[in-house]
């Protein structure tokens, strides 16, 4: 019997083959790129709020502590947002005729709030209380990152669940002291893998609880 097909399609098919195989994966690849880009996770985007705050200034330069906004951190799931007679409290003696704070005077002349846009927007399925986190020693800047240097604030976290499954795994990697919490720039002082599982033990942390479904899905 004669055969059918020439020599060469043995080459053609190989070839083939291997051009699906680079195919499929450079899709793989860009998928993963994608599902990881700013594009999706809003790292490193930041976003025009109504009135530019600056956490540089008021955090980093004045040394404003996070809880003299976010009053609720320690006690709430939530970390609040101030209400606009906390920024009244010192803006009707300091800038007062500033141009840039027009908004946050007609918000406390008309009592209506100002619409500031979420930056760190958890889906409705994750249940997260920043309370707990604050209470077991996570800093601030370790979700938010160095918020002291941000003119206009961004994500420096994507936020997605391995991330936090990696510090739900390995506790003793990312807390300190309660009284560091607040702390930006914090050092330990002493080494972290000393230090971390001292805490975990003395903070009754348990990663076996911590890694359960419902801890974060309710």
């Amino acid at each position: 019997m004669s055969q059918i097909f020439h020599p060469s399609m043995n080459f053609i098919v190989r070839v083939t083959l291997l051009v699906i195989v680079f195919v499929l994966v450079g899709l793989g690849g860009l998928g993963y790129y994608i599902v990881n880009s700013p594009y999706i996770t809003d790292v490193g985007v930041v976003k025009a709020q109504p009135v530019p705050y600056s956490h540089k200034q008021h955090v980093g330069n004045l040394g404003l502590d996070c809880r003299y906004c976010h009053t609720s951190v320690e006690d709430s799931n939530t970390a609040s947002l101030p209400p606009t007679a906390t920024c009244m409290g010192c803006h009707a003696q300091v800038a007062k005729d500033s141009k840039v704070l027009e908004l946050v005077r007609a918000s406390a002349k008309d009592n209506q709030p100002l619409e500031w846009i979420r930056v760190h927007n958890l889906p409705d399925y994750v249940y997260f209380n920043h309370s707990i986190h604050v209470k077991q020693g996570v800093g601030c800047e370790t979700c938010h990152g160095r918020i002291d240097q941000m003119t206009v604030v961004a994500k420096v976290q994507t936020l997605q669940m391995s991330w936090c499954l990696d510090c739900h795994r390995n506790p003793e990697k990312y807390i300190r002291p309660r009284e560091a919490v607040f702390t930006m720039g914090y050092k330990p002082t002493v080494d972290q893998a000393t230090l971390g599982p001292q805490l975990v033990a003395q903070y009754g942390i348990h990663t076996k609880q911590l890694t359960d479904c419902s801890i974060c899905h309710r």
